[in-house]
């Protein structure tokens, strides 16, 4: 063969091998050691350990519910029965060691999320009341007048 072939050949083969060798170097030994599939078996065993390890930041309903007990009832009776708490109120993870970290999100861009008047047919909202510019308050935030344990606005206190 001429050199014209065999440099580019040999230049692929060193790639290669520079390739195999950084992945050697790179990649953990425990990448990939559970199985043939590919789709679940490449991981790092040690992430197991990690996200073990790894503090938990949401609680659950049932973990606010243990000393909320009215909060919990009066929203399980309401159309936000479906919302978890943290939701609205932020991750319990240091709550109730660390009550300032449990912050509560009274902005109106939380209660958009959901009563943005959408007018896609494909968007599921029908059953949801939506906000109406022309009608709401936008000076005030939508807990001023709508309580979110209860949102019914003849319910408010």
């Amino acid at each position: 063969m001429r050199n014209h072939v065999l440099r580019p050949l040999f230049a692929a083969i060193v790639l290669v091998i520079l390739i195999l060798t950084a992945r050697q170097i790179m990649v953990p030994s425990d990448f990939g050691v559970h199985g043939d599939s590919f789709t679940y078996n490449f991981y790092r065993a040690g992430a197991v350990k990690d996200w073990k390890n790894f503090p938990v930041s949401y609680k659950g309903r049932q973990y606010c519910a243990e000393c909320h007990e009215d909060n919990a009832e009066s929203i399980a009776k309401s159309k936000h029965a479906i919302i978890q708490c943290e939701n609205c109120h932020g991750p319990a993870m240091d709550h109730p060691d660390n009550p300032e970290a449990l912050t509560i999100n009274r902005s109106r861009d939380l209660c958009l999320r959901c009563h943005m008047a959408l007018p896609y047919p494909s968007s599921h909202r029908e059953d949801i009341p939506s906000m109406n510019p022309d009608e709401d308050d936008l000076e005030k935030t939508c807990v001023e007048c709508h309580n979110p344990h209860n949102p019914n606005l003849e319910d408010m206190e």
